[in-house]
This record gives structure tokens, sequence and C-alpha cells, in this order.
């Protein structure tokens, strides 16, 4: 369980927010990976190469930016396009230049950027792999160029297709349980609705009869009048009772609604919830308050923690209650998030206390002192 900030997701799948302006062209996660470029310079200049290998070193260049920048930031169509011209590149530059098989490496790293499909990737890095072993056999190219091209593009292409497929199952989890939470916005809207037109309809329709009723027989008849207005009180008295009542059941209920929105959500994350049956009462502010924190970590054990099984326990007592939160993910929390800070803020209003263990798993404990109510 990570306590973070909620990050927006791109289209690809990818958490990382749209670039706009020149910032597209100059993405740092992209750009960062171009100093490895330094190595299409170190067999040159140790072999003192005359200055037309050096002429073909810097057309090279001048052709494998944009290819790179094509295959990563233009259209799907595009990106097929750069990444075939930087397949291209590497097999004709290469023989010249040993050192710059480093390209390789690069085409293997963007082919989980210019398909959605598993199959189509493992395909392009085999494909990709079997064409440099086959250049190597014919020109007789030393190990070092088979090694990098097919060891190390196969590595990290395998490596940025499973970030990307994290990122997109990362992407479906989130809008799974946004999609769960506003149902349940709905849900819940109606059912207040149809209580408040079934508690409120009625009594409100009888004090108005009434009431134009006693406006009539003020003059004419005023103790029958008088009587009206009594009864009006009477029925108006009643009537906020129940409102009373149907509140008290909203708030009674807030707790067991949250635990079962987290059931819902882990169990379309493929994580297995162990929880209370029947969530004990709690007083409106602890269920609130509560309500709030399970609802912080479960979306946190959904989209950063990893687990398998979670559990939520919660026990009330003369002092106080207590509600503990364990998951078996990755735990090694370092620094607390925007998350895990405003679950402390909101229980010391209430004068409680939050501990947090993650060394394996992880593992809240939230505790509230008693509360009297008024």
């Amino acid at each position: 369980m990570v306590f973070w900030r909620r990050s927006e997701c791109r289209q690809d799948g990818s958490n990382r927010l749209p670039l706009r302006g020149w910032r597209r062209w100059v993405d740092l996660d992209r750009s960062i990976w171009l100093v490895y470029l330094v190595f299409w310079f170190i067999q040159p200049y140790l072999d003192h190469v005359p200055l037309r290998k050096w002429l073909y070193l810097f057309f090279a260049l001048a052709l494998f930016l944009p290819l790179y920048l094509l295959t990563h930031l233009g259209s799907r169509r595009v990106r097929w396009f750069g990444l075939l011209g930087m397949c291209v590149l590497g097999l004709v530059y290469v023989p010249i230049n040993q050192g710059a098989c480093g390209i390789f490496i690069y085409v293997g790293t963007s082919v989980a950027d210019v398909t959605e499909s598993t199959n189509t990737a493992l395909t392009l890095l085999v494909v990709e792999s079997a064409a440099i072993l086959l250049e190597c056999w014919l020109l007789h190219l030393s190990a070092w160029v088979w090694a990098m091209g097919v060891g190390f593009s196969a590595l990290f292409g395998m490596n940025r297709l499973r970030m990307q497929q994290k990122y997109k199952a990362d992407s479906k989890l989130r809008m799974a349980y946004e999609e769960i939470e506003q149902l349940a916005k709905t849900a819940e809207r109606e059912r207040i609705a149809r209580d408040m037109h079934d508690v409120l309809g009625h009594s409100l329709s009888v004090i108005v009869l009434k009431s134009e009723l006693a406006g009539r027989l003020l003059n004419s008849q005023p103790a029958r009048a008088a009587l009206e207005i009594a009864e009006i009180e009477t029925t108006a008295r009643q009537a906020l009772a129940e409102v009373r009542k149907t509140i008290t059941g909203y708030r009674s209920e807030g707790f067991a609604s949250e635990l079962t929105r987290a059931a819902q959500v882990l169990e379309t994350a493929g994580v297995r919830l162990n929880r209370p049956a029947k969530p004990p009462n709690l007083v409106p502010r602890h269920e609130a308050t509560l309500s709030l924190v399970l609802r912080e970590a479960v979306t946190n054990i959904v989209r950063h923690a990893g687990a398998s099984q979670c559990s939520i326990e919660l026990s009330t007592a003369e002092d106080g209650t207590t509600l503990v939160i364990a998951d078996d993910g990755r735990g090694d929390i370092q620094q607390e998030g925007n998350g895990l800070r405003g679950m402390r803020e909101r229980v010391r209003e209430l004068g409680g206390s939050l501990s947090l263990e993650s060394h394996r798993g992880t593992r809240l404990q939230i505790e509230l002192p008693q509360v009297v109510e008024p």
C-alpha cells in the first residue's frame, strides 16, 4: 500500500500526463536515454577513422533522432514508420560503426509503444533478433554486436512491454473503481430521493391541506381553525421525527456501504478480502472519518500495493474504536504521501492516532477515542 497523490492516465495506458507544445518534443522520460548515443563516437575516436566515416556518423544521427521522436510522439501509423526506419538504419549503419549497435536497444524498447498487442510485440522482438543474428553471421560482425543487439534488446524490450501492461491494468482498475463509485453514488441519491418522498410526501401534503382549511375557517369558525393548527403542529413534529430517524439510518449505514463498495473494488482488482460480516454500530463522527480512511486505503491497495489479500477489522469498546487494514503487498513505504497525511489529519481532529507498518506488506491501524454524542 503506497500513499501518494493521485496521477492522471494517458490514453495509451501510461500514468504520464499528455504533453503539450514544446514539452511534447522535450519529454525527459524519453530524451534522457539519448545519453547512450555517446557510444556511437567511441569506436570512431579510438580507431582514428577518416573524415568520411565521421560524416556517416553524423548523417546516421541526423536520421535517428527524428525517427526516435516519431516512434514515441507520432500517430500509430507514424510510430510504425519510425520503428521500421530505426531498424533499417541500424542494419545499414552498424556494420560501418559497430559501436552503434545500441540502436537496436532503442528499437526493442520502442516496440511496446507502437502496438497494443502482446503477441505482435513479441513477434517484432523475435524478428529483430533474427535480423541481427543473420547480419552478424553474413558480415562476420563481432560477438559484441549480436550480444548487445539481441540480448539487451530483448531484455529491455520485454521490460518495457511489462511496464506498459502494468500501466494499462492500472488504468482499467482506476476506471472500474470510478465507475463503481459513480454507480454507488447514483444508487444512493435515488434511495435518498425515494426515502424523502415517502417520509415527507404524505406529511407535507397533510400540512398543506390543513393550513388551507385553517385559513378558510379562521374568521367563521376560529375554534375549529385552532384545532386544525394544533393538528398541523403535531403532523410537523411527526415529520421532523421521521426525518431525523431517516438521517440516523443513513449515518449508521455509512461504513457498511463503504465496506461493500471496498469489497467490490478489491474483487475487481483480484484482491481477496477478509472483512467483518456485520460491522458494529459507530457514532456518526467516527463513521464518517473511518469511511473516508477506508476508501483512501482501498484506493492505494488497488493502485500501488500489488497485493493478493487484504483484511479489514473493526472493533469498538468502552474506550474507543479501532480499525485495522492490512495487505500482503509490496509495502516498504519510505515517505508519506498526501493520502496518508490526509488520513492522519482527519484522525487527529477526533483526538485519535494512526500507526503504519510496511515491512512485510502494509498494516494501517486507526484508534479513535470514545465520543459522547450530545
